[in-house]
């Protein structure tokens, strides 16, 4: 590594850390007058909530990394445009590709890092922070954080479940559809609830209707209680509830394939399995980007014109980005399309930039 490129290193991290430290610091002061409220109103001590707000700090390093490098190349440039550094650099023959080469290996060291704390690091911090916030902040027991209107298939059944509360292992507003070998609906039982209770569940408040003998017409009964031979517990059940951020990538692409050989479609999580892939590579086309807009002569004006560029350039992303996996949760562009399209958009973008760069 040249003289040069430890330089240009050193200045991205120092003004890097410098974001994220600015930007961690409101964001944990915003919340704690948000909710030391809350926290007093439960009786919870002080270091409680101190503890609360530790454990998002990860999360919210994950959202604030891509635009973080980005402005941190965007000022460096910026301020070596302003004195000139630029200048002299091109009278010594050094062109703006020599300097790309230091900024996208670091663009790369971000990416893997990224992927490592989103993977990794904030599952396990979040579900800690859930957990302060809803069960001794907010006294649920359920997890907000679960899926509703849960579908399941097994042999002959359909199932729907409008809400399942992990935490007490219930069902709430079941619908049980059972169908005979010419897919003719034989019975349906319809219950407010379901508690799993020695090995089986238990559903209440119930109305059943049976296909009469004739075939023609149902027979309708109601049940305070009775057994369901459902094929499931709750382990699967609370599989099967998981948001996509709450699961790894190997364990999103196993659950993908589960409910794929169920009969249902998986388009969004497919979508969101794609998206966990191609996030974290934002640091590299966004580094890639920034270096050809701060290059060109006309960014002269430092520190502000640095978090202007970088702020508007963040914003363009993921408009674009939540616009193409909305595309792709209705279906309308293939998943891998939709989860790489704003990748490609701001890859053609940066390289297009750099190459109308002046040399320097």
């Amino acid at each position: 590594m040249t003289i040069l490129d430890k330089y240009l290193v050193r200045e991205i991290f120092r003004y890097f850390f410098m974001v994220l430290i600015l930007v961690v610091a409101i964001y944990l002061a915003v919340d704690f007058f948000e909710k030391i409220d809350d926290f007093m109103e439960a009786g919870l001590p002080f270091p409680r909530m101190i503890d609360f707000l530790l454990h998002t700090i990860p999360f919210v390093l994950s959202q604030i990394i891509p635009v973080g490098i980005l402005l941190s190349v965007l000022i460096c440039f910026g301020m070596m445009n302003k004195h000139n550094e630029l200048t002299a650099l091109r009278s010594g023959g050094i062109s703006v590709y020599q300097l790309t080469k230091p900024i996208l290996a670091l663009g790369l060291v971000f990416t893997f890092a990224l992927f490592f704390l989103s993977e990794v690091i904030v599952p396990i911090t979040m579900t800690t922070a859930n957990r302060i916030w809803l069960n001794e902040v907010r006294k649920e027991k359920a997890i907000t954080t679960r899926e509703n209107d849960i579908w399941m298939k097994s042999h002959n059944d359909i199932m729907h479940i409008r809400h399942y509360n992990p935490a007490e292992k219930t069902l709430y507003k079941v619908t049980l559809n059972t169908f005979d070998d010419q897919f003719r609906l034989i019975r349906r039982i319809d219950a407010e609830r379901g508690v799993f209770s020695n090995g089986q569940w238990i559903l209440s408040e119930i109305l059943e209707q049976k296909l009469e003998d004739t075939g023609f017409s149902y027979s309708i009964a109601f049940h305070d209680s009775m057994p369901a031979q459902l094929d499931m517990n709750p382990e699967r059940l609370q599989q099967v509830t998981k948001r996509s951020s709450e699961m790894d990538i190997k364990e999103l692409l196993d659950y993908i394939h589960t409910i794929e050989d169920e009969g249902y479609p998986a388009t969004q999580y497919r979508v969101d399995f794609h998206s966990k892939i191609a996030f974290p590579f934002v640091c590299v086309i966004l580094v890639l980007a920034g270096v050809g807009i701060a290059s060109k002569n006309q960014l002269k004006d430092g520190l502000p014109a640095g978090i202007a560029y970088g702020i508007g350039m963040a914003f363009l992303y993921w408009v674009l980005n939540s616009f193409c996996i909305s595309l792709g949760y209705g279906e309308m562009l293939p998943p891998i399309i939709a989860a790489w399209t704003t990748n490609a958009v701001f890859l053609c973008f940066g390289v297009i930039m750099l190459m109308h760069t002046e040399q320097i």
